[in-house]
């Protein structure tokens, strides 16, 4: 009875976390508070958006409808040193927004406001995530995990802040000035503005996860250094067809603002993933046969 309870023991120390006792419905107990906590904090983030969402709306929402926006007066002044690069030097650009809809702008205050409390709460909902799976984390896992969660946090708000400072003004300022026709006037809707903005915003923090995605694939060993090395060319293609689609331009100097971030990222990725497997480690985790 004594050897039996010491193996009780025993096991209980290896168990992962202090959570390993739960059941199955436990755990989805577990998961359904942290999403009540997770849908109020973007909620109360939601409210506070939405009060101060007049304010902002006009200098930061629509700030690549003006010529005042930072990186056109950035590039402009650019201009004068680099011929090459797109001219930005018309200070008279201004597109207005119009609405065609009863409903629109009222819908469009709750979407942005919803996306953008999503974005504010997004640090806490990755502390959730950490929260709810830790426990069936090992403690050579966890501090690995943890960091892997605050560089994803990280990179998201980064490529945030290039899809709204880059990536949508330059595509946005492009496609509102190309002409068919000079026969046509351009009237850019609101749902077609903020469908756009919110795509490019969103789609760049998605992009820049890369690095953690790639991480988390190498440590289910999915993908290893050389194979990313392996298929590099294969990689520089796709992403050159990314850059493309995303910037319509088709001059090299904006298609290498896309391009250049997201060939850093795969490099980065390559960096952080596991490399391949030698022999001798094959060798060492191969059971002893008995």
């Amino acid at each position: 009875m004594a050897n039996n309870s010491d193996k009780k023991d025993i096991e209980l120390k290896e168990q992962p976390g202090d959570d390993a006792g739960l059941t199955f419905w436990g755990h989805l107990e577990v998961l359904r508070w942290s999403l009540v906590r997770v849908a109020v904090v973007v909620l109360v983030a939601m409210i506070g958006w939405f009060i101060v969402m007049p304010d902002i709306f006009k200098p930061f929402v629509l700030g690549p409808t003006t010529s005042d926006f930072f990186l056109y007066k950035l590039m402009g002044s650019l201009g004068d040193w680099f011929p090459f690069m797109p001219d930005f030097s018309n200070d008279d650009y201004h597109v207005d927004i119009i609405n065609i809809n009863v409903a629109s702008q009222f819908m469009t205050h709750i979407t942005t406001s919803f996306w953008f409390a999503l974005v504010t709460a997004f640090p806490y909902l990755i502390y959730e995530i950490w929260k709810f799976i830790s426990p069936a984390l090992y403690d050579n896992e966890k501090g690995s995990i943890g960091l892997a969660f605050f560089f994803g946090t990280g990179m998201f708000y980064l490529g945030c802040a290039v899809g709204y400072g880059v990536i949508f003004p330059f595509t946005f300022r492009f496609l509102t000035e190309y002409q068919l026709s000079a026969d046509i006037t351009n009237q850019i809707s609101l749902n077609s503005y903020m469908g756009t903005f919110l795509m490019m915003v969103f789609i760049m923090g998605l992009v820049f996860e890369i690095p953690l995605l790639a991480w988390v694939m190498s440590r289910l060993g999915l993908i290893n250094q050389e194979f990313l090395k392996t298929y590099r060319r294969h990689a520089v293609a796709v992403m050159l067809i990314l850059a493309a689609a995303i910037t319509p331009t088709g001059d090299p100097f904006t298609l290498s603002i896309v391009f250049i971030p997201l060939y850093l990222l795969y490099e980065l990725a390559i960096r952080i993933v596991r490399k391949a497997p030698t022999e001798e480690d094959e060798i060492e985790e191969e059971p002893e046969v008995q």
